[in-house]
């Protein structure tokens, strides 16, 4: 088990790394507006906004999110008492407080995990999850969703969420003031700037997401083989990715922007074809690039090999 505790330390800097990206995304977009109009305050005004935001989220990521889910708290053990149990039981065992447990009304199998830290966390699961699954399919399920809080998956995904989303909102803005605000676009260097400009506006989005849908395909094994050792039975949770990736359809509440947060893709898509689970090595590179989870077959191979 030596390789896992090592890929989650090693982890924690690549994300790192991948969040300055984000942030350096932004600076460029300011960077080059502010060269086209000759004003320094758009730059400032760019970092300012995303600092913000992040502080914003930080704070209040997980009601956001909870709430965009349609998620209800179940604040005392009577109103689902073989969850709360199973939460409590594998929490002590993680060496975690018990985080909040929220309900989502929707009759299809699902869950995730969200907060900033282990002390304000959450755990929200679908009223269909706990109809599906037995009690070793629930403990797997439990078990991936704490083992995010544990490695420290929540706070780097839902800032993660955030900048892209700032990005978006950026790159829109100064899109809309590039064709409708003024500017001096006469002579070769202001039409360099504006090339660049128009680039860096167009890819910056792009580029955003398919680094957050880079890290969320990462820690999802990650969290799968923590798992596992947590319940020191893989199985329980492969046999509940292979009942809840058989529901192709959409969650009620399901959002692209917290879409990866979920343990298989809320939206009705994982991969597959026919209803058979394609392999990662049967799905195009480009494809691979905008799925916000890892092929659910992959993940089963992988919980089973760890077993053998």
């Amino acid at each position: 088990m030596s390789t896992l505790y090592h890929q989650q330390n090693n982890n924690i800097w690549k994300t790192w790394l991948l969040m300055t990206v984000f942030l350096i995304l932004i600076i460029i977009l300011g960077f080059l507006l502010a060269m086209y109009y000759g004003n320094p305050n758009i730059l400032y005004t760019a970092f300012i906004f995303s600092l913000t935001l992040n502080f914003f989220s930080y704070y209040f990521s997980d009601t956001v999110a909870l709430s965009m889910a349609g998620a209800t708290e179940i604040k005392n053990r009577n109103e689902h008492a073989e969850l709360w149990n199973v939460v409590e039981n594998l929490s002590i065992t993680a060496g975690l407080p018990k985080p909040k447990l929220y309900i989502i009304d929707d009759p299809l199998p699902n869950a995730f995990a969200t907060g900033r830290n282990e002390n304000h966390s959450a755990v929200a699961v679908t009223s269909g999850l706990l109809l599906i699954l037995n009690k070793s399919e629930l403990e797997g399920v439990i078990a991936h969703e704490l083992s995010h809080i544990k490695n420290k998956d929540i706070l780097l995904q839902t800032i993660i969420v955030v900048l892209a989303g700032v990005i978006a909102i950026v790159s829109d803005l100064f899109l809309r003031m590039t064709f409708f605000g003024g500017g001096d676009r006469e002579g070769g260097k202001n039409i360099l700037i504006y090339i660049l400009l128009l680039v860096a506006i167009i890819l910056a989005p792009l580029a955003a997401t398919i680094i957050k849908l880079a890290i969320s395909r990462r820690r999802e094994f990650l969290a799968d083989s923590s798992g596992a050792l947590l319940t020191r039975y893989p199985e329980g949770l492969a046999s509940a990715l292979q009942k809840i990736s058989s529901y192709t359809q959409p969650l009620k509440n399901a959002h692209m922007a917290t879409a990866h947060l979920y343990i298989v893709n809320p939206l009705g898509f994982s991969g597959n074809s026919d209803h058979k689970e394609k392999s990662e090595k049967e799905i195009s590179w480009l494809t691979k690039l905008f799925l916000t989870h890892p092929p659910t077959q992959d993940r089963i191979q992988a919980l089973l090999k760890s077993q053998g």
